[in-house]
């Protein structure tokens, strides 16, 4: 009979009162939550309300397009009378490199409020806002704490970066949201497969390969959501790549710690019809995000030249691989210079933020005046990113915790290093946003380090709850590195206020401004 989830345990507590269960394989599967369901919802909620209400003040100013806004508002407007984008002058139709879904997102906002700013920026801000809200729900479960977990989404909450492209007509705070709930998806069905084995195994049943059956549902939402980030921009696939190997190592130590006499082999038997479904089910969520063009009689290349493919397949699935064909020409082959590019290199240390409103109007109270909206990330937030990356690789490395290897593989192995295969490429410093919440985790992981483990239930090193119940012998330590993180935060939280004036537009004297350019390169 099909097993389906959620598997998931509600507490420590109902995993211990399974009949005939054995501590020693607890420990190695149980997922070991905190037992604080109702009162998380509330702080994670508070946490999430706070990014909400910072994304809504102001978010009609400047009133007028910015940066790449001229062509994503307007895209989206097409998108609602057309079904498909136009050309510049609305005559005809319009040849643009990135899949529909974002636009759609935004197109919504611009349904509801109007083609004004409110309309094409809302979309933005409530998702930003819902990603604060996701990731502190991933960071609770991965760390074992609600503590941690709004930690998470409080130190994403007050980024600039974050904050910025919540409060912008583009689309990487949607691909970015995609990718975290993806990631979200993926790290339920890694609980609910180690679940799954733990109760077959205290029912005596045979754990090998070909015995037992379940639908993994949180793997087939893993799969839509990622579906959806492709649907946004295509740089999603270094992230679909990287969830597919998780999936897939999961697996395998989720057999290894059932004592799964072969789990490698047992994972590759299992897995992989999965995850080939999976991949389906991504390509076929990416082509309905392209529902508009099908219905269109006139998008760009709708109509091109007759399909050379098979017979079975239709003409418009050819000319959509034409249209693929050009856009990736396009990306791979994008090397016009522009003020504000910068290397990969580059990104974690803010070499180069990127400018999207700029005005010297007067109004300020002297001659001189600055008013600039600036994609820059709260500078002593990134620049603890470095550290809090060796930290971990150094707990990954030593005591192969799976979460640090898994946040470097997602912030690191996904969403950096891809980007210097293309050295020629004309590059920006906002593609980390979809590393972000990973680079974020990286800190929150940092800091459990700082606060030391509870007196939790005994798991395996590697999901020890950190930062919660607080452990009587070492009060002191954990008192010190209390006062450490509650400082760091409040660090965070000033630095993010003092920039606050250049994230949001508003009208400074020259002076002011120039004091927050803390380099010649953000100028």
């Amino acid at each position: 009979m099909a097993v389906t989830e959620p598997l998931l345990p509600s507490s420590p507590e109902e995993l211990a009162e399974t009949p005939g269960a054995r501590p020693s394989l607890r420990r190695r599967l149980a997922a070991g939550l905190p037992t604080d369901r109702v009162s998380s919802w509330v702080w994670t909620g508070l946490v999430a309300l706070l990014a909400l209400v910072l994304r809504l003040v102001g978010l009609a100013k400047p009133g007028d397009k910015i940066f790449d806004e001229v062509y994503y508002a307007k895209e989206a407007y097409d998108l609602l009378q057309f079904g498909v984008e136009r050309d510049k002058e609305g005559n005809g139709p319009g040849y643009v490199v990135h899949p529909p879904l974002g636009k759609w997102l935004i197109a919504a906002g611009e349904q509801v409020f109007g083609y004004e700013a409110v309309g094409w920026r809302i979309s933005a801000a409530i998702v930003g806002a819902l990603s604060v809200l996701l990731l502190a729900r991933i960071a609770r479960r991965l760390f074992g704490s609600t503590l941690l977990g709004c930690v998470a989404g409080l130190l994403l909450a007050l980024d600039g970066l974050h904050f910025v492209m919540s409060r912008v007509a583009l689309l990487d705070i949607y691909l970015m949201f995609f990718l975290l709930l993806a990631f979200g998806c993926a790290l339920l069905d890694r609980d609910s497969t180690r679940t799954w084995l733990l109760r077959r195994a205290e029912a005596g049943e045979d754990l090998t390969a070909g015995t037992g059956f379940r639908v993994p549902w949180w793997r087939l939402a893993t799969a839509v959501s990622a579906g959806c980030a492709l649907g946004v921009k295509w740089s999603a696939g270094w992230y679909i790549i990287a969830l597919a190997a998780l999936a897939f190592w999961w697996a395998v130590q989720a057999r290894r710690s059932a004592g799964v006499r072969h789990p490698i082999w047992d994972a590759l038997t299992w897995e992989t019809g999965w995850l080939v479904l999976s991949g389906v089910v991504i390509l076929a969520v990416y082509l309905s995000t392209w529902t508009g063009w099908f219905l269109s009689d006139d998008g760009w290349n709708r109509n091109g030249n007759p399909w050379p493919g098979p017979s079975w397949l239709p003409s418009s699935i050819g000319n959509l691989w034409e249209y693929h064909v050009h856009a990736y020409d396009f990306h791979t082959g994008l090397a016009a210079k522009h003020d504000y590019q910068s290397t990969p290199w580059s990104w974690l240390i803010l070499g180069r933020p990127v400018a999207y409103y700029y005005s010297s109007d007067p109004g300020c109270g002297t001659d001189n005046c600055s008013a600039e909206v600036l994609a820059l990330g709260t500078p002593l937030l990134w620049w603890s990113f470095i550290p809090a990356l060796l930290m971990i690789t150094w707990r990954w490395l030593a005591g192969r915790d799976w979460r640090a290897g898994t946040i470097l593989l997602m912030s690191l192995g996904a969403g950096i290093l891809p980007w210097t295969l293309y050295p020629s490429r004309t590059m920006f410093y906002f593609y980390t946003l979809p590393a972000l919440p990973f680079l974020v985790l990286a800190v929150t992981l940092a800091i459990g380090m700082v606060l030391g483990p509870g007196l939790g239930r005994k798991v395996d090193p590697a999901d020890v709850p950190i930062g919660t119940v607080p452990d009587p012998t070492d009060r002191d330590r954990r008192l010190v590195g209390a006062v450490a993180v509650a400082s760091y935060l409040v660090v965070i939280a000033a630095t993010f206020a003092y920039f606050y004036p250049i994230y949001t537009g508003e009208q400074l004297t020259y002076d002011s401004w120039h004091t927050r350019m803390w380099f010649d390169s953000w100028i």
